[in-house]
């Protein structure tokens, strides 16, 4: 039997322009779903999307045939779009540039997934800014603070 088989676990962060606090409860789950539905068609798996009012965790299985750049690109244009269209919000909703990837073993996915999917309890705790910077130290990844989301207050 040939072929080429693999499985690459990916958490991705990325915020809303400006780190507003525009995704409201009423209406983010829509968004996620739209969002996991996207991964679904680009031909990945999505394990979950969630998020707060400024920032979303979305955690994938990921074909290597994909770049998880070019993934989440995808998701995020086509969610503002989405986002845009229902007017969810007042004026253009964008999200800012960049994101963080960080991959994870076949064991971790529970925890992570449980990470994701407590995000309004864990934030209650702790800063966007401070779970970020704490991803970055965990995973041993060099940055500039210069190249880092815009962080508010």
């Amino acid at each position: 039997m040939s072929g080429t088989f693999s499985q690459i676990y990916i958490q991705t962060v990325f915020a809303v322009k400006g780190r507003e606090n525009v995704l409201d409860k009423k209406w983010r789950e829509e968004v996620f779903r739209y969002m996991a539905g996207i991964i679904k068609n680009k031909g990945q798996k999505s394990i979950i999307v969630n998020g707060v009012s400024d920032h979303v965790h979305v955690f994938v299985g990921l074909k290597p045939a994909m770049s998880v750049s070019d993934l989440i690109r995808d998701v995020k244009n086509n969610s503002s779009r989405f986002i845009n269209e229902n007017k969810f919000v007042k004026g253009k909703f964008s999200w800012q540039e960049g994101h963080g990837s960080f991959s994870y073993s076949h064991s971790q996915i529970e925890d992570v997934y449980n990470y994701i999917l407590n995000q309004e309890e864990h934030h209650k705790k702790k800063t966007f800014r401070e779970e970020y910077l704490k991803f970055l130290k965990d995973f041993n990844v060099d940055y500039d603070e210069k190249y880092l989301f815009e962080w508010i207050g």
